[in-house]
C-alpha cells in the first residue's frame, strides 16, 4: 500500500508540474547585448508572447555567424540577419525567408575639428569602416560618393576595416579622421561629441530610395513558416507590441537600461532614440520593390562576391504572409 501511495503521489506531481495546454515554442537565436535581446526582454517582461498563446525562447550566441550556423543546424527556428544573405542562400537552394526587424542603419561620423562635411572631404583621410569591405553601409557610401563626386572611396580614402568596438576606441583616441559604423556605436559616439556627417539612411535617400527599407529582419525557413503560420503571426504581434512599448514608454527604457550596455544617461538616450527611429512602420509592396532595386545596386557595386551568383533578388526572399 505504501508503494502504491508513493506511485500515486509521483503521478500527481507529474500531472501538476505539466501545463494543462503547453504553448507552442518559437526558438530564436540572439546576441546577448544585441538589440534583438532588448525586444525579447520586453516581450518576456510583459508576457507578450503568452498573451498571443506562444512561448518565445531566446538562446544567446557570441556572434552573428554563430546564430546563422544554429539556424542552419536546426538548433533555433529564427534569427536576425539581412535579406541579402537570405537571397544569396535561396539562389543556392535554401528556403530561408525574411520579415522586418529594424530600419536602423549606420552613420558616418567625424570629430568637429576634422573639417569633414561630406563624402568628398574623405579624400586622403583615415576612415574606419565597421565590418568588412562587403559591409552594406560601405557599399551604399561608395555608390553615393561615386554618383555625387565621381569619387572612388576605396582608392581615395585610407580605409581600415574592423569590429565596431575597436573602431570606437581608435576614433576616440584620434587615430581615425572619420568612422562609418553601426547605428548603436554611432549613437554612443554622437553622445560623446562626434559630429554626424551622413547617415546611411540619408545616403539611400540621396541615391533615390524613398521608403525606409529594413536591412535586417527575422529569418525563418519558408517551409517551417508555412507549417507554423499561427506561431509566426503570434510572434509578429508580440514583437510589434514590444516595439510599441519601446516607442512610447520612458519607464521601459529606464528598466531596460542596464541590458543595453549604456554607460550613462546620454548613452541610453542616444540608444533609445536610435532604436525608435528604426522601428518599421510599414512593410508592403513599395518597400519590397525598393529593396529589389537596392539589391541591384549591391550587385552592381559588390558583384558576385557580395550577392553570389544571382544578380536579382530571389523570389520568396520576403515572407508573403507578413505585411503591415
Amino acid at each position: 500500500m505504501q508503494a502504491i501511495r508513493l506511485f500515486a503521489a509521483a503521478c500527481l506531481v507529474a500531472v501538476v508540474a505539466r501545463p494543462a495546454a503547453a504553448e507552442p515554442v518559437l526558438r530564436i537565436g540572439v546576441l546577448k547585448f544585441g538589440t534583438v535581446s532588448w525586444v525579447m526582454d520586453v516581450v518576456s517582461h510583459h508576457r507578450l508572447d503568452a498573451a498571443e498563446g506562444l512561448s518565445i525562447a531566446p538562446t544567446e550566441f557570441a556572434s552573428n555567424p554563430a546564430t546563422l550556423v544554429a539556424l542552419q543546424a536546426g538548433s533555433v527556428d529564427c534569427v536576425v540577419s539581412d535579406w541579402l544573405w537570405v537571397s544569396r542562400q535561396r539562389a543556392a537552394g535554401a528556403d530561408w525567408t525574411f520579415f522586418p526587424f529594424s530600419t536602423a542603419v549606420g552613420a558616418l561620423l567625424a570629430p568637429p575639428s576634422a573639417g569633414i562635411r561630406g563624402l568628398a572631404d574623405l579624400r586622403h583621410r583615415r576612415l574606419g569602416v565597421a565590418g568588412s569591405p562587403l559591409d552594406k553601409s560601405w557599399v551604399i557610401l561608395r555608390a553615393l560618393a561615386q554618383r555625387q563626386a565621381g569619387l572612388d572611396l576605396e582608392r581615395a580614402a585610407q580605409t581600415s576595416f574592423a569590429a565596431p568596438p575597436l573602431l570606437e576606441q581608435e576614433f576616440l583616441v584620434g587615430r581615425l579622421d572619420a568612422v562609418l559604423t553601426f547605428w548603436q556605436f554611432a549613437a554612443r559616439l554622437e553622445s560623446r561629441g562626434a559630429k554626424p556627417v551622413l547617415s546611411v539612411g540619408d545616403a539611400l535617400r540621396d541615391l533615390g530610395f524613398r521608403t525606409a527599407i529594413p536591412l535586417v529582419g527575422y529569418v525563418v525557413s519558408g517551409r517551417w513558416a508555412q507549417a507554423h503560420a499561427a506561431q509566426v503571426a503570434a510572434f509578429v504581434r508580440a514583437t510589434r507590441a514590444a516595439n510599441s512599448i519601446l516607442a512610447t514608454s520612458e519607464a521601459e527604457w529606464d528598466w531596460l537600461g542596464p541590458r543595453t550596455g549604456a554607460r550613462d544617461a546620454a548613452d541610453l538616450q542616444a540608444l533609445r532614440d536610435g532604436f525608435r527611429a528604426g522601428i518599421p512602420l510599414h512593410w508592403g509592396d513599395e518597400e519590397r520593390k525598393e529593396a529589389a532595386s537596392l539589391y541591384a545596386l549591391f550587385a552592381q557595386i559588390g558583384g558576385e562576391t557580395l550577392v553570389g551568383e544571382s544578380p536579382d533578388l530571389q523570389p520568396g526572399t520576403f515572407l508573403d504572409t507578413v505585411r503591415y
